[in-house]
């Protein structure tokens, strides 16, 4: 990036965390039985290494996908989210494994407890207040597959 650009963004007030983390991501949208969800999806390293950081807000019906390569136990963590989130886990199918709550700025390790192929990021308590839980589908998973 050349300096000139990195000049050229400050005198615009835009700091170089925010830029990066306002890149327009690919939407899909998904559903977990009656619940509509429009969901930016993180499908590269780079897009999965952002997440939702540097954010403030996140409308109650919107999320964010990550899509993993292959399922694994991964793991999410909060370094430099503000937003409160709850992540579900979700397989190969979009069969929901788990579900953790994670507060903001942590750099707490949130896990799958299988092997997942998907983690969906949702506003803290999103799955608990729609009765979601483990074993619940989320349908749409199949569009973004790689």
């Amino acid at each position: 990036m050349s300096k000139i650009f990195v000049l050229f963004l400050f005198a615009l007030g835009v700091s170089l965390p925010t830029a990066w983390a306002q890149t327009p991501m690919p939407r899909a949208e998904l559903s977990i039985s009656l619940f509509r969800i429009l969901a930016d999806v993180a499908a590269t390293p780079e897009q999965r290494g952002a997440g939702l950081m540097w954010r403030r807000g996140m409308a109650r019906h919107e999320g964010m996908l990550f899509v993993f390569p292959r399922a694994d136990r991964h793991c999410m963590w909060m370094k430099n989210t503000f937003i409160p989130l709850s992540v579900a886990f979700l397989d190969e199918e979009g069969r929901i494994i788990n579900i953790r709550d994670m507060q903001p700025q942590s750099e707490n390790n949130h896990c799958a407890n299988a092997p997942a192929r998907f983690a969906l990021e949702m506003n803290l308590g999103w799955f608990a207040e729609k009765g979601v839980g483990s074993g619940a589908r989320v349908e749409g998973v199949e569009s973004v597959k790689k």
